[in-house]
Parts: C-alpha cells; structure tokens; sequence
C-alpha cells in the first residue's frame, strides 16, 4: 500500500500550504473528506482557520467527526494545526460555548486583553519545550520560534498533555499538546520556516513507524 498522508477538508482550513509542504518533503499527500480514504492513510493532518463552533458545525455536516473518533480509536497518528488543535478539545468559550471533540480533557478560551498587547496575536513567537523527549520535536532547539495567529489557546486539563508553552504578554498558555496517538500545535509549522518544517518530517517518520 502507498505510503500517504491526509489532510481533512472541511472547507475550513490553510490546506493548500499544508498540502505544498508535503510535496516539498516529496510526500504523497490528499486534501480529503471522503471517509474511507481518511482512513486508510498513515496519518491525518487537520487543520484549521475561523471560528470554532463554525468549524465543528462544518465537521458534522460533512460526517467527518466519527470518522476522527475511529482515527483515534484505531491510534492512527493525528496533527491538528492551530483551530484544528483547539477542536481536539472538549469545548470552546469562542462567541459562546460549543462542544469539541473532545479527544483531550480541556477547553479553549480567549486572551485577556488586559494581559497581552493586542488580539490577534499575530508573528512570531518562541515555545518552551516542556518535556525533553518527544518525537515532534526531535531535533529541534528549545526556545525555537514558531508563526501564530489566534485570539483563543487551550487550557488541558491535565499538565501531561502539555509538550509545549509560550508566553505571549504576561500569558503563559499550551502551544504544542499531545496525548497518545495525538499531537497539536497552536501556531503553524508550515509558516514558521526550517523547525516548522522539521516538525513535519518528524511527524511523517512517525507515521512511517
């Protein structure tokens, strides 16, 4: 079977640089929402721009939320970039509250204008690695600077879901989470350049495993 990986598409996400990326790596690659090839890939990308509870309306629509519970049950590796990591979690606090995937304990929520200089946080911005060992990240220096754009972060329940921290402001808040088969990153490596790239061949050599 051809090796590939799948980028879901739910009408909501930056697939096309996603998608070049890989082809870059000289990675086949499919910008899918067809279940069975979803699936059959060794590893799913999901991605995301705009608001949450649009992105999981758009999800359901196109039947694609079971498809995701069976990656996650089946322990197919899975990478959610910026929205698509805040939809792995339980809910969003985003213009009201909406229910997430729920694939790990926790809840998305927005900046505090007091406490950070504007939202959007939009640029540059460096991430503290909280555990030394760890496949995303092989590699990679501690402190490396990755690309944001989002007014809203996740706050896991539990600290050991936790790979990564930035502080933006006088905010410290989760910027790379995973937990088993799943991994998340709030800013987005294919935007930030050799690490943001280097996180991505890491990925694949897991899917490879």
């Amino acid at each position: 079977m051809t090796f590939y990986i799948a980028i879901i598409d739910y009408e909501m996400g930056n697939l096309k640089s996603i998608y070049k990326l890989l082809e870059y790596l000289n990675i086949k690659a499919v910008i899918s929402s067809d279940p069975k090839e979803i699936l059959n890939a060794n590893g799913v990308i999901l991605p995301g721009v705009g608001a949450f509870g649009d992105a999981m309306m758009q999800l359901k629509k196109k039947n694609l939320i079971q498809v995701i519970e069976s990656l996650s049950e089946d322990r197919k590796p899975i990478f959610g970039i910026c929205l698509g990591h805040q939809l792995l979690f339980s809910l969003s606090e985003e213009m009201g509250t909406y229910q997430g995937l729920d694939l790990i304990k926790g809840k998305v929520i927005s900046f505090n204008l007091k406490n950070v200089e504007k939202v959007p946080q939009i640029g540059w911005n460096s991430v503290k690695f909280e555990l030394k060992d760890h496949y995303l990240i092989e590699g990679i220096p501690n402190n490396s600077y990755f690309y944001f754009v989002h007014s809203y972060y996740v706050c896991p329940k539990d600290e050991e879901n936790i790979l990564g921290t930035t502080e933006y402001g006088t905010t410290k808040f989760s910027s790379i989470v995973f937990k088993d088969n799943i991994v998340g990153t709030q800013f987005h490596p294919e935007k930030s350049s050799k690490y943001g790239i280097e996180m991505y061949r890491n990925f694949i050599n897991y899917c490879k495993k």
